[in-house]
């Protein structure tokens, strides 16, 4: 007799499915939470600039462009109009204070010169003429008083000795009344010669003090106008170099224009600093540069205030030797320094500065396999280093590189 055997339950076709489902779906869930999201794209490494970041002293320093210019330079106006007869000094000639560098012409201050001579002429006659007359005057008016006073002394006697005989009765009344009005017109005229001299002296003091002055002033006045002669010399004002002369030969000059410049011997650097040093920028900074296997240090004399099209002026003075042969004109490389030295992480200058402004960088994994985007954030640079205030340490490798072809995104695959 067959017996029948049980068959033991066991996972249906449909239960492999539901299986096999679970699993996709969860792997399809870990792969959605755990995939790598971020975009990439694929460069080739050895057209990369690769650094390491280190730690090191940070100097703190720019190099900036400076040029030699003179350290004043004293403008020449022609103090009076004329027509330009000789050029004594030219362009780049060493002068001295005094020295004449043109010589002008003006005919109407010859005449003028000639008008003042001849009426001081005029004057001064009239001056001696005015004082031999008023001398002659006097001389009459004192020989007239002494004429007076002696007929006033004949007079007091016969009047004194009448006095005497009038009272002896030896002599008519009329006779002594005579006597009297004759001794006391004498007096009266006396009196009245002494107010004419004292009147005359005061006059002629007041007449010869007024022609004096005039004869001053009009010596004044002449010697203006030679120095108004004088002036048409055009002379070196300080000791210098002859700089842009615009006068020629035969040009007609007007008073107050400009002519020319006198270059002091002593010369200055001027650099055009970027904006972003402007409150850095103080007196008393040092400089240097390297010309011809020499170095030559400067110091910061005068910032200017002034901002133009992103960049400010400043002042810059020699505090030792300076280069053989220094020009107006010659350009250097300079090195300012704004700070002392410190201890900073630094990266090496790159163009991944122009893309990113310091706020982020590639940096390479362990495996050099590959680079992500990092946040980071630098401080102060100079012409070699960038300073690293965070998101890197010493021993990071970066792409120091430009980053212009990377666009967006955040991971490159180097191959």
């Amino acid at each position: 007799m067959d017996t029948m055997i049980e068959r033991k339950p066991g996972m249906k076709r449909k239960h492999y499915y539901a299986v096999a489902g679970a699993v996709v779906l969860v792997g399809l869930v870990f792969y959605f939470i755990f995939r790598d999201t971020s975009s990439s794209m694929n460069v080739e490494k050895d057209r990369l600039t690769i650094a390491t970041v280190t730690r090191g002293e940070f100097s703190d320093y720019i190099r900036v462009i400076g040029q030699v210019m003179p350290n004043r330079i004293i403008y020449m106006d022609a103090i009076e109009g004329g027509r330009v007869e000789e050029r004594l000094k030219e362009e780049g000639a060493i002068v001295k204070a005094g020295d004449v560098i043109l010589r002008l012409s003006n005919p109407l201050l010859n005449i003028g010169i000639m008008q003042s001579e001849a009426d001081l002429a005029y004057q001064e006659n009239e001056l001696r003429n005015t004082r031999i007359s008023m001398e002659q005057e006097h001389l009459r008016l004192k020989q007239e008083r002494i004429g007076l006073n002696k007929e006033l002394a004949v007079k007091q006697r016969r009047y004194e000795q009448y006095s005497r005989l009038i009272k002896e009765q030896l002599i008519a009344q009329e006779e002594f009344r005579l006597a009297a009005e004759e001794y006391e017109a004498a007096r009266a005229q006396l009196e009245v010669i002494d107010e004419r001299i004292r009147q005359d002296n005061f006059f002629r003091e007041s007449q010869i003090s007024s022609l004096d002055e005039n004869i001053r002033n009009m010596k004044r006045s002449l010697a203006l106008v030679r120095e108004r002669v004088e002036n048409l010399k055009v002379k070196a004002p300080i000791d210098g170099q002859v700089g842009n002369l615009d006068a020629q030969i035969g040009q007609s000059i007007a008073a107050g224009e400009h002519i020319g410049q006198i270059i002091t011997p002593d010369l200055k650097v001027q650099a055009q600093i970027d904006e972003h040093y402007v409150e850095r920028v103080v007196p008393g900074l040092p400089a240097d540069f390297t010309r011809d296997g020499g170095n030559y240090k400067l110091e910061v004399t005068k910032p200017y205030p002034e901002v133009k099209e992103g960049q400010f002026r400043t002042d810059l003075q020699f505090t030792a030797g300076r280069p053989e042969n220094i020009r107006a004109g010659q350009t250097y490389h300079i090195n300012l320094q704004l700070g002392d030295p410190a201890q900073a992480i630094l990266v090496p200058r790159g163009g991944f500065f122009q893309i990113t402004g310091g706020r982020w960088m590639y940096v390479v994994d362990e495996s050099g396999k590959f680079a992500t985007r990092r946040p980071i954030r630098i401080g102060r640079q100079n012409p070699q280093y960038y300073e690293v205030t965070e998101g890197l340490k010493p021993g990071d490798r970066v792409i120091i590189s430009g980053y212009e072809l990377f666009g967006d995104n955040e991971k490159l695959i180097l191959k």
